[in-house]
Formats: C-alpha cells, structure tokens, sequence
C-alpha cells in the first residue's frame, strides 16, 4: 500500500515546481508584451532611450512595437505660445514694458538631439532666457517715441532674428514674435501723447488753410472770368450797333397789326417812340 501514495507524491512534487515556472514565464511574457507596445499622442514624437542613453530614434504618432527595455519619451511639436512680460531700457535708458508673445515648436527630427542636450524642459532653459536677452538687445537700439508710436514691427522683426539665429540651430523653429502691449512711465506717454496731438491739430490747420486758399483761387478765377467777359462784351457793342438794332425793333413794331401810335423823332437817339393806346 506504501508504492501508490509514493508514486502520488512524486508526482505532486514535480508538477507544482512546473506550474509555478509556468505562471511566471507567462506572466514574464505578458509584462515583455505589455512594455514592447509604445503609444504616441497625435502632435508629439517619442524619443525612445535604452537604459537612460539616448539611441536616436525618433517615433512618430501612433501605437509602436519596440525592444521591451526602451523607454518611449514624449514630446510635443505642436505651435506653442510663450508670454513674456519684460522690463527693459530704451536706447536713453528709461525702462519700459513689453508684452511680448512667442510662436514656436519642436522640430522633430532633432527632437533627440534637444531631449539629449538639454532635455524635456528645453523651454524653460533655452527659450525663455533667450527671449529676454533678445528683446532687450531689441529695446536698447530704438527710444522710447520709436518704441511708442512706429518701431514696433521693427522691433518684433529684430527680436525673430535674433531667436531663429540662436535657437534654429537647436532644432527650435521660430514662427512669429507679436509685440502686444508696450506699456512707457505716464508722463513720458502723455508727453508723447500730447506731441502727437498737437501734430494732428498742426495738420489739421494745415489743411483748413490749403481749403481756404484754394476756395479763394477758385473765386479769383470766377471773378476774372466774368470781368473778361463783360469786357469781349463791351468791346463788341457801339453806338451805331445799338441804334441799328432800334431801327429794326422800330419796323417790327410798325408792321405789328396792333394799334400804335408812333412819335417820330426822339431827343435822344433821334428813333421813333411809339406808345401802345389804352
């Protein structure tokens, strides 16, 4: 009766030993499938590190099978806004603010160079520090009335220069620089202000007066027109012109069929008068 329950035993004991080897295998299996499937949000790319070290490949968006040990480390390239509000001195020295907006985004194919040598928080460390330095190299050339009134878009094209000059190389691509407020101390800008409208109203006069003269040509050539008028007329009309011209209204009037009665002899012009009976 011993044989039986030995042979049970025996193999009791062989067949636990495989189930657990079994269940880890397989549960090995699943972790090494799980890990090898890397997903990559719609606007970003996955830079995949082996062990910490960088390897170079880039993912883009979408589901990607890779070596169980890589890491897949996102990164977004998609239009990012950076806000920067910046003291900074004029080319006299007085101090301005400027609300400065920044367009830009990742360049994917030097996406793992940036993650390598500066790392996910690139913009922290390279843009916004290069911003800064760039408005104010900006700023220093230009005074504050330029600043004020017309050098805006030359100021936002000079801070874009700068930034494409220093963070294109990196793999930054700058988009646009916009320039939204500017904000001078208050009695510079009402000094400016001021100047301004007194300009406008400079102007202003300055073409009420233009009017003024021009309506006033305008009157001197009408009057000259109508006095050289009057004088082709008067050179035109004599004395014998107008007496002719009363001896043929006086034949008129005497063929007329209407009853008349006709003076002969005028004092003055020496043509008849003729007088209408009542």
């Amino acid at each position: 009766m011993a044989e039986p329950r030995e042979i049970y035993m025996s193999r009791k004991n062989g067949w636990l030993p495989r189930a657990v080897a079994t269940l880890v295998v397989g549960g090995l299996v699943v972790v090494a499938l799980l890990t090898s499937v890397a997903y990559v949000p719609a606007g970003h790319v996955g830079v995949v590190t082996l062990f910490g070290r960088v390897t170079g490949q880039v993912l883009p968006e979408g589901t990607h099978l890779i070596f169980p040990f890589k890491t897949v480390n996102r990164m977004a390239i998609r239009t990012v806004e950076l806000k920067e509000a910046a003291s900074v001195p004029s080319e006299e020295g007085l101090i301005i603010t400027l609300d400065t907006s920044l367009l830009f985004r990742l360049d994917p194919q030097k996406a793992a160079e940036i993650y390598r040598t500066v790392g996910p928080g690139y913009v922290d460390v390279v843009v916004e520090p290069t911003l800064r330095s760039a408005i104010r190299t900006a700023t220093a050339a230009h005074n504050a009335n330029a600043l004020y009134t017309g050098a805006r878009e030359e100021v936002a094209k000079q801070v874009q220069k700068e930034l494409e000059d220093k963070l294109g190389p990196r793999g930054i691509v700058i988009e646009s620089v916009l320039l939204r407020d500017i904000q001078l101390p208050a009695m510079l800008k009402q000094s400016i202000e001021s100047k301004q409208q007194a300009e406008q109203d400079a102007l202003r006069m300055t073409f009420i007066l233009q009017k003024e003269k021009q309506e006033a040509e305008r009157k001197r050539i009408e009057a000259q027109g109508i006095a050289d008028f009057q004088r082709i007329v008067a050179q035109g009309i004599s004395a014998q012109l107008l007496e002719w011209k009363g001896i043929e209204a006086t034949e008129k009037l005497a063929t007329s069929p209407n009853s008349k009665v006709i003076m002969i002899g005028s004092p003055r012009t020496g043509l008849p008068l003729i007088f209408e009976p009542k």
